[in-house]
């Protein structure tokens, strides 16, 4: 038996990238790191179950861990690396700085990309909706307030911009 290798092209931060020599079963996870280079997204749990691999595919949240690389081919891929295009970090990168939410930092990645989905579909969430938004990102050393206080300092800053 022969493993089938595969080329196809992914839309990744707004770029086309190549991606050659992968086998087709090769989650989207994989690829982003081992093929692509893209480190901040990290694989812990493999499972869906930690939310640290979590990326935008088309402007939906997902781990993507359980997503197949090659069926995101035609799809928008957004992750941590392409939420501030021009090196500058994000508001939400900042404000996690800022409120000290980043500690050994492994589900920061996936946090940060969880909470732009969040404010980027709901600009002014309850707690309670922050809390479900962020429910499938596990962080082990923060006890989550400080992620939490992010997320308020956030939505205050962006509202201060509208008015």
């Amino acid at each position: 038996m022969t493993e089938t290798t595969a080329f196809y092209e992914l839309n990744v931060n707004g770029s086309r990238r190549e991606v050659r020599d992968s086998w087709i079963g090769e989650s989207l996870l994989y690829v982003l790191r081992e093929r692509l280079g893209l480190m901040g997204s990290k694989g812990a749990c493999e499972q869906g179950e930690c939310g640290s691999c979590t990326v935008m595919l088309d402007g939906d949240a997902v781990c993507s861990c359980l997503v197949l690389s090659a069926s995101a081919v035609g799809s928008e891929i957004l992750t941590v690396e392409g939420l501030a295009p021009n090196g500058e970090p994000s508001d939400v990168q900042r404000a996690f700085v800022d409120q000290g939410a980043v500690q050994c930092g492994f589900c920061t990645p996936g946090l940060i990309v969880a909470v732009h989905h969040l404010l980027d579909n709901n600009p002014d969430p309850t707690m309670i909706e922050v809390k479900e938004a962020l429910s499938g990102n596990i962080c082990r050393c923060t006890g989550y307030g400080r992620i939490f206080a992010a997320v308020e300092t956030v939505v205050a800053v962006r509202k201060g911009a509208r008015s």
